[in-house]
């Protein structure tokens, strides 16, 4: 989960104010999940899932389907073959049979106040829901209603750089393409962040400038976060990891905020 580790002072934003809460943090939520999600080995199961649904929303023609192309672009970065995605897409057009996979979101609180949001794709909503209840129970916390914890998020798209960029172009083509933020990382990345709904339209700007992502996508950011003691950081480690290992969540978000130093003694 979080952990923050450091961020440079090279931000801007439309408005001039600087106000990055949860910025840093949802990096570091970011690096650990992709860690988890190569350990369990649930990255193609992920992908065809959003394939599946994304043509089923918006059609099989990623040229005129963003959440598509996006979804495209994720698998073929993690090197699944053009069969399979094919395989996908042509589920959720219905050129395939298939058990119908919906989007389905939970949130709950979980131990210290730390507010959760977990997003799943299932073919079985009350297996879902059961699985998510349970993973909040056991960890001392508590599945609530929709909206218990929403509104503490803000829907946004990050899409981020490696390190070697040139820094000035970048910020200059993604004020241009009418960006939010962009934010310089200690490890010389750089991620800029977006509205929601301008994500595609900012991502193919800075396309078009010659800007190459290392990756994008829609993100859950904390308007306000939790500050943890190590007691606490290991009980919510413990939820994140034990909701993550389930085989239909997609995403977990928390605004939980782990200090370098409780980081070090979780090792």
């Amino acid at each position: 989960m979080p952990g923050c580790s450091g961020r440079k002072v090279k931000v801007f934003q439309k408005n001039l104010e600087r106000k990055m809460a949860g910025h840093s943090k949802w990096a570091n939520i970011k690096h650990r999940k992709e860690r988890q999600d190569a350990k369990k080995g649930k990255i193609f199961t992920k992908w065809i899932r959003e394939l599946t649904v994304a043509a089923r929303q918006g059609g099989g023609d990623p040229g005129s389907n963003p959440r598509l192309r996006l979804a495209l672009d994720k698998a073929l970065g993690a090197n699944m073959t053009r069969d399979t995605i094919d395989r996908a897409v042509a589920r959720g057009v219905g050129a395939s049979d298939g058990d119908d996979v919906e989007e389905l979101g939970y949130e709950g609180y979980g131990p210290g106040g730390v507010a959760v949001m977990v997003e799943t794709m299932t073919d079985n909503r009350n297996r879902t829901a059961a699985a998510v209840r349970h993973a909040f129970t056991k960890c001392g916390g508590n599945l609530g209603t929709d909206g218990s914890v929403a509104y503490l998020f803000d829907r946004k798209g990050q899409i981020s750089f490696a390190a070697g960029v040139d820094e000035d172009s970048l910020i200059e083509a993604a004020m241009e393409a009418d960006a939010d933020d962009v934010v310089t990382n200690d490890d010389g990345s750089i991620d800029v962040f977006t509205s929601f709904s301008g994500f595609y339209a900012v991502r193919n700007a800075l396309e078009a400038a010659g800007f190459k992502a290392a990756d994008a996508e829609i993100v859950m950011l904390p308007t306000t976060s939790a500050v943890l003691d190590l007691e606490t950081a290991e009980k919510v480690l413990k939820l994140i990891d034990m909701l993550e290992d389930l085989d239909d969540v997609q995403n977990v978000y928390s605004n939980a905020e782990i200090p370098d130093e409780v980081m070090e003694q979780l090792g």
